[in-house]
């Protein structure tokens, strides 16, 4: 098993971490009723994707 022959200081242990941050997920308005969606899913309030309406989705029929 590998053992590190010296102790990480808190600097270098932070800037090989620096990419692991938590990104906010990008939000689009939906078309037809403006509210806020993910890329490329149908909007959970009205149901509508790339101008064609695909009905209530069940996230939203069951609420």
């Amino acid at each position: 098993m590998a053992v590190p022959r010296n102790r990480s200081s808190r600097n270098r242990k932070g800037n090989r971490r620096s990419h692991h941050h938590i990104l906010a997920k990008p939000l689009t308005a939906c078309a037809n009723c403006k509210n806020s969606i993910l890329p490329f899913h149908i909007c959970a309030s009205c149901g509508h994707y790339k101008g064609r309406n695909y009905g209530k989705t069940e996230a939203t029929a069951s609420s």
